[in-house]
């Protein structure tokens, strides 16, 4: 039961993401909402990365920021953008299908050399590290979105661009 749950959780949250991720505008994916702000087109590429850390959950007990590239190159068109989701999504739902309870509650620990960022069993990381994480970062790009006046998507009911077809 509890696979199941999570399972149902995990991709709820994908869908989400993936709508905001189609609606991304290719003609503004150099805009920063200030000058600390990643770009548009950075913010998207590390939101689909987080899948790439996602599969990392399940592929190793462990993910060491330190060795992994300090920058990765912003994907600039959505068609690259939803592509890459869309095939760590396959990848995820595979890894989360054949895994079971006890590879699930296995410690899982999250660094960055010897300092330890976070060390909790894998369904604990993937909701936190992985989907809520996911969701910080939607939540951010919604804002975005928002301040381009590009409509956003509702994720959890209606959003307020999606409420003028219920008057």
């Amino acid at each position: 039961m509890g696979k199941q749950l999570i399972l149902g959780d995990f991709m709820h949250e994908l869908a989400n993401t993936r709508r905001i991720l189609e609606v991304l505008p290719e003609d503004h994916m150099s805009w920063k909402p200030h000058p600390k702000s990643m770009a548009l087109s950075g913010l998207a590429t590390h939101l689909v990365n987080l899948l790439n850390w996602q599969v990392a959950i399940f592929d190793s007990s462990e993910l060491d920021l330190s060795t992994l590239p300090q920058k990765r190159e912003a994907l600039t068109r959505r068609e690259d953008l939803l592509a890459e989701f869309d095939a760590n999504v396959v990848k995820l739902q595979q890894l989360l299908g054949e895994s079971d309870e006890i590879t699930l509650s296995e410690k899982w620990t999250l660094r960055n050399g010897d300092y330890v960022i976070l060390s909790q069993p894998r369904a604990n990381a993937l909701r936190s590290f992985g989907i809520s994480h996911m969701v910080h970062h939607r939540a951010q790009l919604g804002v975005y979105l928002r301040l381009l006046d590009i409509p956003i998507p509702g994720f959890y009911g209606p959003s307020a661009d999606e409420m003028v077809s219920f008057s």
